[in-house]
């Protein structure tokens, strides 16, 4: 790798770890660059995973606050990430790479429609409830964790827009603010990129300065993103949502 090419992947790395963190699909940015360097698509996907590693972790420790109050949830909702994302990391050297070309930007799709309408749909289902004198569920119930599962697996697979999918859900399911959803959002993705690059390490190959150069990248993007998602309001955060899912489904359709 060339000092250009390195400093390329740093500044991939960079811009990953700040939008994984405000809202999701940084692998976007760092996938593409990984391959014009060089590297198999595979071997790309792989060293991605473990270099975003990092960066899930400063952007989690930078929504700490709004995670308050929630370890019921990180704990439920983890073990449902870890399991997908482990299923999902087996898959991607099982099958093969264009497996989930056609069905991905289909579900991004759908994610972004329920993000946009889930004011109103929250609204409506808080409005039914009272109607036949039923509560919601404090976590969701069992078709979130279902949910949150199945975005895991995806997000074990490949990752990209994974962060888009877990905001809709929870967004649609749980009755908080979008930030407490967004700081849930940063753990999960934090255990299925850490489950999938443990499983990662004994069984697939990995460039190691590519890793290194993203992880040192990511990291400070993480910081980055924190600093400047935690200050959007809920609509802001909605737009910027629907944006990087636009640009997510755009790239992987022309790809």
């Amino acid at each position: 790798m060339t000092l250009w090419e390195a400093a390329a992947v740093f500044a991939a790395g960079l811009g990953a770890g700040t939008i994984n963190t405000v809202v999701g699909s940084g692998t976007l940015i760092t996938f593409p660059v990984l391959l014009a360097v060089g590297l198999p698509p595979i071997t790309a996907n792989v060293s991605n995973t473990l270099g975003l590693v990092p960066g899930s972790i400063s952007g989690a420790i930078g929504y700490r606050r709004e995670l308050r109050g929630q370890r019921r949830r990180i704990l439920r909702f983890g073990a449902a990430a870890m399991t997908g994302g482990l299923i999902g990391a087996i898959l991607l050297l099982a099958l093969p790479s264009n497996a989930f070309d056609t069905i991905v930007p289909a579900l991004i799709a759908i994610a972004l429609v329920l993000v946009i309408a889930q004011p109103r749909l929250a609204t409506a289902l808080r409005a039914r409830r009272e109607r036949q004198g039923t509560t919601a569920h404090r976590d969701g119930g069992i078709a979130l964790l279902t949910g949150l599962l199945f975005a895991s697996m995806y997000g074990g697979y490949f990752g990209a827009a994974q962060g888009v999918l877990y905001l809709s859900l929870m967004g649609l399911l749980l009755n908080e603010d979008l930030q407490r959803i967004n700081g849930l959002k940063n753990v999960l993705a934090l255990v299925v990129n850490g489950i999938a690059a443990v499983f990662f390490l004994f069984v697939a190959d990995f460039n190691w300065t590519a890793v290194l150069l993203i992880a040192v990248g990511s990291s400070l993007g993480g910081q980055i993103g924190a600093t400047v998602g935690r200050r959007l309001p809920p609509t802001a955060l909605r737009a910027v949502i629907v944006v990087v899912g636009l640009a997510a489904i755009a790239q992987l359709l022309l790809k």
